[in-house]
């Protein structure tokens, strides 16, 4: 069985999904895979398969990027509006929620902008996703960025796309690769974030945010974050109550999206999760108690934009009929996005 952290988030090693392992190997890591994300929704991957030193390239990249002047970051800015997620957000752009919405809600919009969400962002994908073309920075600014970047993108997707054939056989699917043929990679966003530092006593009283409580859009994220912590996650046996998620050097967390959760007939758990305080008091400087710059990456692994999602005949019985209708991707996220980017903002100054 997967061991667990005192946070009660379970550790699967996935060394057993190399190609010279046993099928036995294979079907034993894949149930301890589906088992942790029923429990919980999350779980600590080890030997995941990204190299430690291209983890460590792709954090040396992101601080980079965020040093910049402000005026050079915003010669890529994020589109206006919910349609196109790419590009540089400034802090206070958008504002992460739970809240779904069909249409385009000003009033909406401006009442979850009362709280400022305190992070800046890069949202990068597939340069062949045309429905979300890729806003990049003038090469002279960032030389290299680019490229290193799309390697990443790219890597990353290899690694979720083991984990997702794992977890295809872990739900009892005959054939391994029957969730990836709805995930080509080119549907899927690599996000690099910066927290910076900010008055601990603005977070404890709420006047600002990190990143408030919500799931995930797609079907798997994986996400690495440095050793700075504030990730937390809601008690799947206590709702309303969260446990913290303290970085695990060398894991990747990943966690159950929306919409493999609904393939999965909810037998698999997409939890909610946050950023909030680091738990460690080294982390705070200061008579103000400012809070260190934080630093994470995440992965999210999405179906391709029509792949049509509904329940899997393998997660379903008399016990447990059908919870969802077919659902399209695409139609899914432009929900889920459509409050979190409003339209006409007026952009950030250098």
């Amino acid at each position: 069985m997967a061991t667990e952290k005192t946070s009660g988030i379970p550790i699967v090693d996935f060394a057993n999904w190399r190609g010279d392992s046993t099928p036995e190997q294979r079907q034993t890591l894949a149930l301890e895979l589906a088992d942790a994300c029923r429990r919980v929704g999350f779980v600590y991957i080890t030997n995941h398969g990204v190299a430690p030193e291209l983890l460590d390239e792709a954090f040396d990249w992101t601080k980079k990027l965020f040093a910049l002047k402000q005026g050079e970051k915003m010669l890529a800015p994020h589109p206006d509006g919910s349609a196109v997620h790419r590009g540089y957000s400034w802090p206070g752009l958008e504002k992460v929620s739970q809240l779904i919405s069909e249409k385009e809600n000003i009033e909406l919009v401006k009442a979850l902008r009362q709280t400022k969400d305190c992070k800046e962002s890069y949202e990068i994908g597939s340069e062949e996703n045309h429905e979300q073309p890729n806003v990049w920075l003038p090469e002279h600014i960032l030389p290299g960025f680019r490229d290193f970047t799309i390697k990443f993108y790219w890597e990353c997707f290899k690694v979720s796309s083991s984990i997702l054939k794992a977890m295809a056989i872990g739900i009892g699917l005959e054939d391994e690769d029957f969730l990836l043929k709805f995930h080509s990679g080119h549907n899927n966003q690599l996000r690099l974030l910066h927290y910076p530092p900010v008055p601990a006593s603005e977070l404890e009283s709420q006047a600002v945010a990190r990143m408030p409580a919500h799931t995930d859009w797609g079907s798997i994220t994986m996400l690495f974050q440095d050793d700075c912590g504030g990730l937390e996650v809601e008690n799947p046996h206590k709702p309303g109550e969260f446990v913290k998620a303290p970085p695990l050097k060398n894991a990747c967390v990943m966690n159950v999206g929306d919409l493999l959760m609904r393939w999965s007939n909810d037998s698999l758990k997409s939890t909610l999760h946050r950023v909030t305080l680091p738990p460690l008091q080294d982390r705070f400087t200061g008579t103000e108690r400012m809070t260190r710059d934080r630093y994470s990456i995440p992965y999210f692994l999405s179906p391709d934009s029509q792949s049509i999602v509904e329940c899997l005949p393998a997660c379903t019985d008399a016990e447990h009929p059908v919870k969802y209708p077919p659902l399209v991707q695409n139609d899914y996220r432009r929900m889920r996005a459509m409050v979190q980017y409003p339209k006409n903002v007026a952009k950030a100054s250098a």
